[in-house]
């Protein structure tokens, strides 16, 4: 099961129920064959994201969307290509339960998205190893087919 936990919503306000953001993030990671572990999306000022984008990729202004990747990007396809035998969150010799799969978090400034859904869905994307600046547009088609597919309930 992937667990998914919102924080920080006060700083969105209009943005879809945290449901509907679960949602999101669930299905984003099934495509990608994720279908268990651990993410947080959590929502900031600009002030806080400005300083985020600063500290880890050098642009000293607001953004929309930040990830910091855990155990995703070398976790799902990596994990397989490499032919390793277990992934995290898989069960032990013993029948119990192994640790979960932390993904990592998705960082959300509303006051500087034009999309929530859209921001969830590709901080999601880039959490589970895809990356818009260096492949030939896959990542962005999945986004938009994703995005079409699960058009918000009224």
């Amino acid at each position: 099961m992937l667990e998914v936990e919102v924080l920080g919503a006060g700083h969105a306000p209009g943005a879809p129920a945290p449901t509907e953001l679960v949602r999101l993030c669930e299905r984003t990671a099934a495509r990608l064959g994720v279908t268990d572990g651990h993410v947080a999306v959590e929502f900031v000022d600009a002030e806080r994201i400005a300083l985020l984008n600063s500290r880890h990729r050098r642009r000293d202004r607001p953004t929309d969307v930040l990830s910091f990747p855990i155990d995703g990007a070398a976790g799902a396809a990596d994990v397989r290509r490499a032919g390793c035998p277990r992934e995290l969150g898989a069960q032990e010799a013993d029948g119990r339960a192994g640790p979960p799969r932390e993904l990592g978090d998705v960082v959300i400034c509303a006051a500087h998205t034009a999309d929530v859904r859209e921001a969830v869905v590709h901080g999601m994307l880039h959490l589970l190893g895809m990356d818009h600046e260096t492949d030939a547009g896959e990542m962005l088609a999945l986004q938009r087919e994703l995005l079409a597919e699960h058009e918000p309930r009224a």
